[in-house]
């Protein structure tokens, strides 16, 4: 049983509201009273959520249901919705699926299944539009959450003014909340490129790559990582000629599995995405007549060649969004990536100060927020603080899927552990053949003496809902034998799942 506390949330910042008596157990037995010169009267709460996003909003839902008064911040840097940027910026999940089926529709695949579709045009303007009006449903939906769990929401940027206190400037004032609790939830922003001004127009970040108003001629993805392959994906499938330019030697990211890395490359130039590895960008100059000269250079150094684009998509990566939030004033000091250094319960160095998501040390992923935020409130609570990391589950979101949990044959290696691998392709699954969605295969690795599953790599369709079979089983401690036991529906594509647990347990797949 969990002790009833009370929350307050507000938007980028969480607030618990002064209600019933609080148990010794959660920090800051007292709330203090500051005095300010902000322009309403102040909210007393237990726990302040400062934040927006998945890790921000789930928290201070999950807070109110365990009886806290929750007060929610929202951290807006321009406008304000809650769930961060995975829908305050609409992402890519419309433009991901949207763009997936212009381009059967477009290319040759309707007509190989026998639908044939005349005069197949592309409309932007409404293709945007529904994305928007499924962000928009979505945040909705987000805030009849709030007023059902009697969640008190504040849109404002807000900043720590005290180890108890948060001051919120909304557009009519500021707010106070004094506060017994405080959970930092705010996310991340978009690295820049050192030398490179993004205008949102024709150099954009991943948040103009999403609100293009026209189809670029030539597009240049500075990152061939998770949200470059996306995004250069939707465009290419909508017409635009895609190069990626990527530092490293692969493409996916970190922590991407290295076989299934040059097969997922594969899949996508033949796609039509072409990439340059290993390969530094060196800087980007306008030209006159709009167009955007892209200079570039091996990574290991060599003779400089200049790419020509209309539109730049700058996408290297994430920095936590730390600064101007008052820190300082609290005594709690940054890492040397700009991360907040967190205990085992997710306390700074103020003990009654918390933090999660992308502002702690982890992957940056929406769902590893929401389970953090989940948690720590729960902690606050008297409950048991535990999360396996290893057991989080990553997915690259472009067609096919990549999906991956646990450990990769590369670090196995290093590490020195003994292990098995079972592989099984798509093309050998019969739902697969018939769906004619043949790309890719699960690979599974286990340990050499116990069969205990260790990582789980998909490239296919549909692999960012099967990886989540592969993290229950690694939470559970499961062997591939037990998956491989389990009885899968038939056809399904998840059959290809339990085939490749059978060929690392049993050293032989049963329909390859």
């Amino acid at each position: 049983m969990y002790n009833k506390i009370k929350f307050s949330f507000v938007y980028s910042y969480h607030t618990i509201q002064r209600g019933q008596h609080l148990p010794n157990k959660l920090h800051g037995a007292t709330v203090l009273s500051v005095r300010t010169y902000a322009d309403k009267p102040p909210i007393d709460a237990d726990v302040t959520v400062v934040g927006s996003g998945p890790g921000g909003y789930v928290a201070a839902i999950k807070a109110a249901q365990l009886g806290f008064k929750v007060s929610f911040y929202s951290m807006c840097r321009k406008e304000c919705d809650p769930r961060g940027d995975v829908l305050e910026r609409g992402l890519h999940p419309a433009l991901l699926n949207n763009s997936y089926l212009y381009h059967l529709a477009h290319g040759k695949d309707f007509e190989s299944r026998g639908i044939e579709i005349q005069g197949i045009s592309l409309n932007l303007e409404k293709m945007m539009a529904q994305k928007s009006g499924a962000v928009k449903a979505l945040t909705g939906g987000i805030a009849h959450l709030f007023k059902q769990n009697k969640v008190t929401h504040v849109n404002g940027f807000g900043l720590i003014t005290g180890k108890n206190q948060v001051t919120a400037k909304t557009v009519d004032g500021e707010q106070v909340i004094n506060t017994k609790n405080i959970l930092i939830a705010t996310g991340s922003e978009v690295t820049p490129f050192p030398g490179i001004e993004i205008d949102e127009d024709t150099i954009v970040s991943s948040t103009g790559a999403l609100s293009l108003k026209k189809v670029p001629e030539e597009l240049i993805v500075i990152g061939a990582g998770v949200i470059g392959v996306e995004l250069g994906s939707v465009w290419q499938r909508l017409g635009t000629t895609v190069t990626a330019v990527e530092f490293l030697g692969h493409v996916g990211g970190m922590g991407i599995d290295m076989e299934i890395s040059k097969n997922f490359q594969r899949i996508l130039q033949k796609q039509g995405l072409k990439f340059k590895l290993s390969t530094k960008v060196m800087g980007a100059t306008k030209r006159p007549d709009g167009k955007i000269d892209v200079a570039v250079e091996a990574a290991a150094g060599g003779k400089n060649e200049t790419l020509t684009c209309d539109v730049l998509l700058v996408c290297i990566g994430r920095r936590p969004f730390t600064g101007n939030l008052g820190l300082e004033a609290v005594g709690i000091e940054l890492d040397n990536r700009g991360r907040i250094p967190v205990n085992g319960r997710f306390q700074t160095k103020v003990p009654n100060i918390y933090a999660i998501g992308d502002v702690i040390a982890g992957p940056m992923l929406a769902h590893k927020a929401e389970d953090e935020g989940i948690i720590c409130v729960e902690g606050m609570a008297g409950g048991a603080v535990h999360i396996d990391y290893n057991c989080v589950p990553s997915v690259i979101y472009t067609h096919p899927e990549v999906a991956w949990v646990g450990k990769t044959e590369e670090q196995l290696k290093e590490e020195g552990v003994p292990y098995k691998v079972g592989k099984f392709p798509f093309a050998a699954n019969s739902r697969a053949k018939t769906n004619a969605d043949t790309d890719g295969l699960v690979k599974i690795l286990s340990h050499k003496d116990t069969d205990r599953m260790l990582g789980a790599h998909i490239l296919g369709s549909g692999a960012g809902e099967m990886i989540n079979e592969a993290a229950l089983a690694m939470e559970y401690g499961a062997s591939c034998e037990d998956v491989a036991r389990v009885c899968h529906a038939h056809p399904t594509v998840s059959e290809a799942f339990r085939e490749a647990n059978l060929a690392a347990s049993f050293g032989k797949a049963i329909n390859f």
